[in-house]
């Protein structure tokens, strides 16, 4: 009984170091608040949107020890495809970078395959009428080198990143509704 005890205690501890970790995990924008409107030059310049796909610039902080690399994601939580909408996957993020620019990717960076079938950043283009909320996502990693083939499609790259995530920071803002 004394030994279950034990190893209960220690598993609440490792799940609360953990949770304290993924806690000072942040992702900010000065382009973009949480939980707010993107603007108009933020919008795509495709689907039937006539935005400048101008992307934000990101910033992070409190990287958990450990951290290898970063890989970093904008997927549509709403889009009527039963499975969402990847946007953008960039991956081979060093692990000294604090940030993405909006202009330009870090040293190293890979652009992945999206779901239009790109490798390229597509902005937000909720369908006329709708407001979708959308989700950039950083996620610190343990390794510097994710592995997925060039080729991968985002759901083959979010794999990968499942397997090597240890911690994610999330920043959600709406589109729309656009008429």
């Amino acid at each position: 009984m004394k030994t279950i005890s034990t190893a209960m205690a220690a598993a609440t501890t490792l799940l609360g170091v953990m949770s304290a970790s993924a806690d000072e995990f942040k992702l900010t924008s000065p382009d973009l608040a949480a939980g707010a409107s993107i603007s108009a030059s933020q919008y795509a310049n495709a689907f039937g949107c006539s935005g400048e796909n101008a992307r934000p610039a990101l910033a992070w902080s409190g990287a958990p020890e450990g951290t290898k690399g970063f890989a970093v994601t904008l997927y549509d939580k709403d889009a009527p495809t039963g499975s969402g909408f990847w946007h953008w996957v960039v991956t081979g993020i060093a692990a000294s970078a604090t940030g993405i620019d909006a202009q330009e990717l870090p040293d190293g960076a890979k652009v992945g395959m999206n779901d239009a079938g790109v490798k390229q950043f597509i902005g937000p283009c909720p369908p006329v009428g709708r407001q979708h909320t959308y989700e950039y996502s950083v996620y610190a990693l343990d390794t510097d080198t994710l592995g997925a083939p060039d080729d991968a499609t985002d759901a083959l790259t979010g794999f990968f990143l499942w397997q090597h995530t240890l911690a994610k920071a999330t920043l959600d803002f709406t589109a729309g509704p656009r008429k």
